[in-house]
Formats: C-alpha cells, structure tokens, sequence
C-alpha cells in the first residue's frame, strides 16, 4: 500500500471526531507529487497515488462543506489546479463541478463563489481548456441570477451565447438560453424571456435533453404560462416537472413544482382540489412540511373568502412564502382580488355607508380601503362615488343599458344599404 494511501486511510478516520488533524492530513497528501522527477515511483503507483490525491481533495471539500468553511473550500479548488495539470480534461470538468456544489449548502457563500469562478475561469482560458471555460461561465450566470445581479448576468450570457453557437454545442447552449429565460424574467421582460426559452427549446430538441434538464424547461414555461394568467397550461407543465424531478430524486426540485401546482389550484378557484392533490403518491411524502402547509393555508384562507385568515398566512408562512418571487407576486394579486371581493360583499347591500366602517369590517386601514375603494370605481366593478368631505361612499345600481340610440343607428345602417343597392343599380341601368 503506497503512502499516500495510509495517510488517506488515516484521515478518513479522523474526519469525524478531530477534523483538524483530519484536515492537515488531506493536505500533506495534496502537497506530495509523484512525477516523473521520483525515479523508484513506477506508474501504477504514480497512477495510484493521483487517485489518492483525488480523493483527499474531495473529502477535504466535504470537511469544509460540512464545517461551513466557504474560504477553505475556495482554497481547496485553487491547490487542486496543480493535480488538474496532470489529468484528463473531462476528468477535470467533473472535479471541480464537485467541488464547487460543495458551496451549495454554506450559507452566505455567494460572494465566495463569484470570486473563486471567476479565478478559474480565468485559469482555465490561460490554460486553453475552453470545455471548462463554458462550464464554469455558465455556472457563474446561474449565480448572477440566484443573487438578483441580472445585468452582469446577461452581459456573460451574451458573449456565451456568440461563442457556443460558433462551436455548435447544444447542450450548454440549451442551459444558457434557459438561464437567460429566467434572468429576463427576473428583470420583468417577459417578450425575451419567452424568446430564449423558445432557443432553448429548439436546441434541445436537436439533441438527447437529460431528464433534469428537461424538468428545468417545463418548470420555466409553466412559470411563464402562470405570468400570462393561464394557470390550466402552468398546471401541466408544473406536473411534468414534478414528476421528472420526483423520479430523478431531485427533491427540492419537486418541492418548488409541488408548490407551484398548488398555486395554480388556488388561483384557478380550486383549492378544494389542494388536499387531493397532496394524496397522490409522489406528492404525499412533503404534505406535512412548512412548505406546503403555507400553501395548504393559502387555500383555506381563499376558500372561505376570508382575508383574515390570508393575511395571518402570510404572516405565520413570511420565510415559505416571501422567498419565492413567482409565490410572492401570484399571491399579492390573489390577495388584491380576495380584498376586492369582500369589499364587494360589505358594500353591495347599502347605498350609503361610511368609509370608516368598511375599513373596520375587513380589517384595513382607512386610507388604504379609500384608495382601493376609489381604484374599483375607475375600473368600474361597481357603480358609486367617494363623498370625501362626510367620509362616505354613494353606491348606485347598475345604470341599465339604453339601446335607443343602438337601435336607431342599426335602422340608419339598414337604410343606407338599401341606398347603396338602389344606386348600383341605377350605374347597371345606365
């Protein structure tokens, strides 16, 4: 057994109980070389001993993940750069995708991630492996985009995208342009978010799409189908995604399309379908977690049209709720609408009625119920006029409709027809 081996043996062991000793370990290892410069070192143990150097990287990018350590896990990928020279390139690619999902479960780790991806990409120019280049290019897009930096995301996507068509490579330009997707979501431009998806569809229709990715492609267009209001098309591909996700184990995956469906059950007017839904079998294993009892509350709360209830959702369920953006501006709408219509329902029955009382019954601000109050007016869900200076609200009935006038025209309209056949054929006769 070579010494490379017994050192990592030896650190395995302590990787648990003192990961410090652990740690040192793991870097003596990465510190000895086996090149050709040791002339007793034959190539099956210099073989042997870059798989030992592999691993040691690898568990000690754990060590760091588990000890939250975002700065030793940068320093991890930079001294791997020296084991990299010796291996093969795809070898490499997936190495340091390892290590950089490491970052995943740190905390506040963003800023760490920009600089070290922008470090090696930089390494991985000078060193001509442009595989990599776009790998890591793309990696970094996804983090612009998770930390809301959309116009230095779209500024790299960009000069990607010029360089993938040139070399033709499918699968990494169907990633970018579903990046791009989202970005310009993100940025409110929902005309080119469309358009990218559109790209990133036809590419990946010229080549196999592994199911994740396909999952991540109707994740995306049953958001973009939600914006545009059609939540019977979001529904469908919200359930395609959840499906694929479920079965390739990617269980925060499911979980956001899971939620995603429940949404477009309760602003489909669904929510008695809520409970159902949550019994099938892929999806019965989240029903009891925060998550979903956030949008299992949203729906009772829209069900019995209580505002009440919606608003200590939203209060009880902030973090589930208010962390997601497509969550977040469905249910502001669904809560603008809720809000209209028990305004409709307290006022209907009167023809005067003070404003103070409205906003007492739904449980709202006097000047906040004036200003949606004053908004259903404009748009004219119901018929009344603002008394500002008793603080009242006139209802009227529905004006009906005079057709008088309709009527008249239509006999006008009928009249000049028949002019106009009487003059072609006098022109005919003559």
């Amino acid at each position: 057994m070579s010494s490379t081996a017994d050192l990592l043996k030896q650190a395995n062991e302590l990787k648990s109980s003192k990961p410090a000793e652990a740690e040192k370990i793991y870097k003596r290892i990465l510190q000895h070389t086996a090149g050709p410069s040791e002339p007793r070192t034959s190539n099956g143990e210099r073989d042997q001993s870059l798989r030992d150097q592999e691993t040691a990287l690898v568990n000690l990018g754990e060590l760091y993940r588990d000890n939250k350590n975002a700065e030793g896990l940068a320093e991890v990928i930079t001294l791997s750069r020296s084991f990299m020279s010796s291996t093969a390139k795809a070898k490499t690619a997936k190495l340091i995708r390892t290590l950089l999902d490491f970052f995943t479960p740190i905390p506040d780790s963003a800023p760490t991630q920009i600089r070290v991806l922008k470090d090696n990409i930089e390494w991985a120019k000078n060193e001509k492996r442009i595989f990599l280049k776009q790998s890591l290019e793309t990696r970094l897009a996804g983090i612009y985009l998770d930390t809301l930096q959309f116009k230095p995301a779209l500024t790299l996507i960009d000069s990607l995208l010029t360089e993938l068509r040139r070399l033709d490579d499918k699968m990494i330009l169907t990633e970018v342009h579903l990046i791009e997707s989202r970005v310009y979501r993100g940025t409110g431009n929902m005309p080119k978010a469309k358009a990218a998806l559109t790209s990133a569809r036809t590419a990946a229709n010229s080549i196999y799409c592994p199911p994740h990715l396909q999952a991540a492609l109707d994740l995306q267009s049953g958001v973009l189908h939600a914006e545009d209001k059609d939540y019977t098309t979001a529904y469908s591909y919200f359930f395609e995604s959840f499906e694929n996700m479920g079965n390739q184990g990617d269980e925060e995956g499911s979980l956001k399309a899971l939620k995603y469906m429940l949404l477009c059950k309760v602003m489909l007017n669904l929510s008695e379908d809520v409970n159902l839904l949550l019994s099938i079998k892929l999806a019965a294993k989240y029903a009891q977690l925060r998550e979903v009892e956030s949008m299992r509350a949203v729906a009772r709360a829209h069900q019995n049209r209580n505002l009440a209830d919606f608003e200590k959702a939203l209060r009880d369920y902030r973090d589930e709720l208010s962390s997601d953006p497509t969550i977040r501006s469905h249910l502001a709408a669904l809560y603008d609408t809720l809000l209209e219509q028990n305004l409709l329902r307290i006022v209907e029955p009167y023809s005067v009625v003070e404003v103070e009382y409205v906003a007492q019954q739904v449980g709202q601000g006097r000047q906040e119920v004036e200003a949606k109050l004053s908004q259903m007016i404009l748009d004219k869900i119901f018929h009344g006029v603002l008394d500002q200076g008793r603080g009242c609200l006139l209802v009227y009935d529905e004006p009906e409709v005079d057709n008088s006038y309709g009527a008249a025209i239509d006999t006008l309209a009928q009249v000049g027809n028949v002019v106009d056949s009487l003059y072609a054929k006098t022109v005919k006769i003559a």
